[in-house]
């Protein structure tokens, strides 16, 4: 065969394979970039770059379902981990919170960029007042930037800081005339997001973090509760008691019903510390749609798969927050009722067929569902 027609041929070869790859990209409803047939050296074989255009690739050319996260792929993570890893935006987090019956909202979130790499969520619950959480939306995010600047293990960044804003908080009170502050506190549900893929999460108190994974409830935390053997042991052990009051819940000096959280410092020669409990996942975009970090105006009435179950049927994460926040209170919470909703690659994936509900939360919530 001569070089002529070598050339021909190959030329006829390449432009019937991309024209194949065209195809079967449009019936992914994925739309080309490229004219079906161009010069060979335009090709590129990336899935990150797949139609050699130099324009990042969306996890949307990734997914083939309903309401999917529309993000650029990060390059340097999806590199480095091997895996596509989209790009989570703080535009799309969704959050909400509800005063509920009571008087105030003493419950506080916050998504923001700590450093290029590393994003950060949190909720605070308070209690008695909303000084301590309101000192925790203020300061907590200072201190984990300050640490993940000097140490690599968010884990270890995360307890470090929880410890650090309780000592700052103590001073703080300390200069105010209001003895009754001593016993504000708050609970704190942190979790940091690195590179897209590293979900770090910690806790103290009976705020949650769960994730959806392939449509199921992954509890991230748990709660910090007398009615945990170890915590009431940790708590007898510290010097402090147990104490049920006329509806069988514990609390710790029949005062306080968590054994960790921020503040309430009359509390700390009994065993209440700030010390978090922290869990480290990877996360699998294809198969993880959303973290979401709520308080217990809502975890008191809706266990961690129907609150799954509710967001997995919300198109947009901020509607999923407002939604989940409000019917919360439709079953007969009585709290501040706050959500935060972090959307991940598989959003919109896993969509449950029905929601279960427990009728007999609209009589009672002061239960403490799973």
């Amino acid at each position: 065969m001569s070089a002529a027609a070598a050339a021909i041929l190959g030329r006829f070869v390449a432009c019937h394979v991309r024209t194949r790859a065209a195809l079967t990209a449009r019936a992914l409803k994925h739309k080309p970039r490229l004219p079906l047939c161009g010069p060979p050296s335009r090709f590129s074989s990336s899935r990150f770059d797949p139609d050699g255009s130099g324009q990042p690739t969306t996890w949307d050319a990734f997914g083939i379902w309903d309401d999917r996260i529309d993000e650029p792929i990060m390059l340097p993570p999806s590199i480095k981990y091997g895996t596509p890893i989209p790009k989570v935006s703080l535009a799309r987090v969704g959050g909400a919170s509800l005063l509920g019956r009571r008087k105030e909202n003493e419950d506080r979130l916050q998504a923001c960029q700590i450093t290029d790499a590393v994003l950060y969520f949190a909720v605070f619950d308070g209690h008695g007042g909303p000084q301590a959480a309101d000192f925790c939306h203020k300061h907590m995010k200072t201190f984990i930037k300050d640490l993940v600047a000097k140490e690599e293990d968010l884990e270890l960044v995360l307890s470090k800081a929880f410890l650090e804003v309780d000592k700052a908080l103590a001073k703080h009170l300390l200069s105010s005339s209001d003895a009754s502050q001593q016993s504000a506190g708050s609970t704190a549900t942190v979790a940091l997001l690195r590179d897209g893929i590293e979900l770090v999460v910690a806790s103290v108190g009976d705020s949650r973090a769960l994730l959806c994974r392939k449509g199921k409830a992954v509890k991230l935390t748990v709660d910090h509760t007398p009615e945990r053997k170890d915590e009431r042991e940790r708590i007898k052990n510290s010097g402090g008691y147990v104490a049920w009051n006329s509806l069988g819940q514990p609390h710790v000096n029949g005062r306080l019903a968590m054994t960790r959280s921020i503040g309430d410092f009359d509390l700390k020669n009994a065993g209440v510390t700030a010390e978090p409990e922290t869990k480290r996942i990877t996360l699998h975009h294809a198969h993880d749609a959303f973290l979401a970090l709520t308080t217990d105006g809502i975890n008191f009435i809706m266990n961690s798969q129907e609150i799954c179950d509710v967001i997995s049927q919300c198109h947009d994460p901020k509607e999923a927050a407002q939604r989940i926040s409000e019917q919360a209170l439709q079953y007969g919470s009585e709290d501040n009722s706050t959500a935060m909703v972090v959307p991940f690659g598989a959003w919109g994936k896993h969509k449950s067929p029905h929601i279960a509900s427990t009728f007999s939360r609209s009589f009672n919530s002061t239960g403490r569902w799973a």
